[in-house]
């Protein structure tokens, strides 16, 4: 099949900005170059637009009134403002990307645009990517795949997560062998599991960087944990982690998902600042090694990306409970910032081509299935 020239949009729960990456794909290989230790990495540039802090704010009121939604096209509240707001912002990180690179909209097949996830219950048949894809569309004078969960969710999937297909051809492509794992650390945390025989299974394992970024913003009016060095300087509290280690979604059988909302970072409200992240760190660190409780297959390395990839003590408390070998996806040329974005201008063509997207052992989906909405300028 032809290959494309597809831009992938990510912005995801924690709430920080708009991702942008470029790749070719004809929706089953994708170009690719050799990186770091000889593996190989897609080849495209990447962008970013930074939220500002009215921003952010907007996106989290919408997110809390999207707690009263009952139906898919449901719109309370502020989310008509803040579903406008996510779409002129990723219509004008494309634009500045475009024009960094030297590109023209003629030059771009297509985009997958995720939009902004402010509600996550599969178990309703709801999930809900705010972001207008006809109007980005129509701005961009580019054709856009959007709203890439609703087909698996009305199928009776999870609706996540999405990205196992691209983990698995990306690591097809860098001739990597089972059994190891992906794992994905943005606001919240998903695996991708390959075994030997190349089987996969996926799932999110729990809370990813939004109960330490929630934490930090409240405590010290930032909004992370630069490196994990508040968490570095605090003790876990053993307790409260034995606690949250009993909530029913741990003890499910993927695939699985879940919404940011389920934990919230107000359960170490009694603790210091550094003691608060170090639990909240040690937390998602644990998650993820429950997990394995379901593995068919124990990993013996993992890849790790996303934005948790950059919290050295959550790497390193990963290492403790992971009890293999753990890479960044920086380490061997892949992209930890741009993985998702990638994922999505891959999903895009897929879509387009009418190929399959989620699958049984990643959204729990009865049969592979394609999905996503077409918009054409």
């Amino acid at each position: 099949m032809a290959m494309m020239r597809a831009i992938g949009l990510m912005s995801g729960t924690s709430l920080d900005g708009v991702d942008i990456a470029l790749i070719e794909t004809d929706g089953e290989t994708i170009r690719v170059e050799r990186g770091h230790n000889n593996y190989l990495a897609p080849l495209g540039p990447t962008g970013y637009r930074g939220y500002a802090e009215d921003e952010k704010a907007l996106l989290r009121a919408a997110t809390k009134d999207a707690e009263s939604v009952v139906r898919p096209d449901d719109r309370p509240g502020r989310l008509p403002e803040a579903e406008a707001f996510v779409t002129r912002a990723h219509a004008e990180a494309v634009e500045q990307f475009l024009s960094d690179n030297g590109l023209t909209p003629a030059d771009i097949d297509v985009i997958g645009f995720h939009g902004q996830t402010v509600i996550h219950r599969p178990d309703h048949r709801i999930s809900i990517q705010i972001g207008d894809g006809q109007a980005l569309a129509s701005r961009l004078g580019i054709a856009v795949v959007s709203d890439l969960r609703r087909a698996d969710i009305e199928a009776g999937g999870q609706g996540a997560p999405l990205v196992p297909v691209f983990h698995k051809a990306l690591a097809e492509a860098a001739g990597m062998e089972g059994p190891f794992g992906i794992l994905n650390i943005g606001g919240v945390a998903n695996a991708t599991l390959v075994d030997s025989k190349g089987g996969v299974i996926a799932f999110d394992t729990g809370p990813g960087n939004s109960l330490i970024d929630e934490w930090m913003q409240e405590r010290e009016g930032k909004n992370l944990d630069d490196g994990g060095r508040t968490a570095a300087r605090g003790r876990p509290d053993e307790q409260l982690l034995a606690w949250l280690l009993t909530h029913p979604f741990f003890f499910r059988r993927p695939p699985k998902s879940l919404d940011r909302n389920w934990f919230s970072h107000k359960l170490a409200g009694q603790l210091s600042t550094e003691d608060g992240a170090a639990t909240l760190t040690a937390f998602t660190a644990r998650a993820v090694a429950r997990a394995l409780d379901h593995a068919p297959e124990i990993p013996t390395r993992w890849i790790v990306a996303g934005g948790g990839a950059r919290n050295g003590e959550l790497v390193r408390l990963l290492n403790y409970h992971l009890r293999a070998e753990i890479m960044t996806a920086d380490a061997i040329g892949w992209s930890s910032a741009y993985l998702e974005a990638q994922a999505f201008a891959y999903l895009a063509v897929r879509s387009m081509k009418d190929l399959p997207i989620t699958f049984p052992a990643t959204t729990g989906v009865r049969e592979p299935i394609s999905g996503g909405v077409l918009s054409r300028p």
